[in-house]
């Protein structure tokens, strides 16, 4: 066995993706949460609604839209304009010749652009659909948006857990990418425990590991696994490291972190929080 000094540790930060006013809070300190629950509410929500609603509308439209053009020009229809201008030309013809000669022109070359513009609806419309269309994507594209600023104003738990360090109160105003709170999630802590560098000779990742806790004492026996070691020690991940500029170097042991994963199913009968101090032991002997 090598025994060393640890600590449970994990937690996520959650923060909002927008600016606004906290316009409703729906956890406090301690609270456990489910991953999905809905932690806090932005002002913002109202209008995103609005929002989401008008390009709703203005999708619906697009569609509608692009069928009845499509519609109108496969049946080689004209627009009621036109066809009120030739009924009028028609009608004055009948009264005086040489009006209707000027009607008839008139009325020839109205046709002509009629067809002229029945050609170009279909050369617009060739080939789209709801899918491809470029009104009705640009009309989608917003009404993304839409929902997505809305969502965003909904601020969700990541993960199952416990609410530590709550940052916010109700109408208080936060910039998008400030800490809300943290969320602990007790169910699934890791340890780092810090070794002495002497003592890793024979600690390989794999490893089982019984951990004791100061907050259940010796009666409750956790256990688990090595599954890393950190990158460096202690000091070199320091603020200030510690600098020898003088050359009169003193050797001074040095810890290492090492990452242990503890059994969720002890964790759930017997929850550990961040900080805690444990005792761990990690079974060198099977050499692994």
């Amino acid at each position: 066995m090598v025994p060393a000094k640890g600590f449970p540790f994990v937690n996520v930060q959650v923060g909002s993706q927008v600016s606004g006013n906290i316009a409703k809070l729906f956890v406090d300190y301690n609270s456990q949460v489910k991953a999905g629950q809905v932690l806090a509410i932005l002002e913002g929500n109202g209008q995103a609604r609005a929002q989401l609603a008008a390009a709703e509308a203005n999708f619906g439209k697009a569609s509608i839209d692009l069928y009845r053009r499509s519609t109108l020009a496969k049946k080689g229809f004209v627009s009621g304009d036109v066809l009120t201008t030739a009924q009028s030309a028609y009608d004055s013809a009948r009264a005086n010749v040489a009006a209707a000669r000027a009607a008839v022109a008139q009325t020839s070359a109205t046709s002509f652009a009629a067809r002229e513009n029945l050609a170009a609806n279909q050369a617009l419309i060739a080939g789209s659909t709801i899918d491809n269309s470029p009104e009705v994507a640009a009309a989608k594209a917003k009404l993304e948006q839409a929902r997505l600023d809305l969502d965003r104003t909904i601020i969700r738990a990541p993960i199952d857990g416990v609410v530590t360090n709550r940052q916010v109160q109700v109408g208080q105003r936060i910039a998008a990418g400030s800490p809300v709170m943290t969320i602990v999630p007790v169910g699934s802590v890791y340890v780092d425990a810090n070794f002495k560098e002497g003592q890793l000779q024979k600690v390989r990742p794999g490893q089982p590991v019984e951990l004791v806790s100061d907050l259940y004492g010796g009666d409750v026996v956790f256990h688990g696994r090595v599954t890393g070691f950190s990158g460096g020690t202690g000091s070199a991940f320091a603020l200030i490291p510690a600098q020898n500029a003088t050359g009169n170097w003193i050797k001074v042991v040095q810890r290492l972190p090492v990452r242990i994963q503890l059994d969720p199913r002890e964790l759930s009968a017997h929850p550990l929080r961040v900080g805690l101090s444990m005792e761990a032991k990690v079974d060198v002997s099977g050499g692994k």
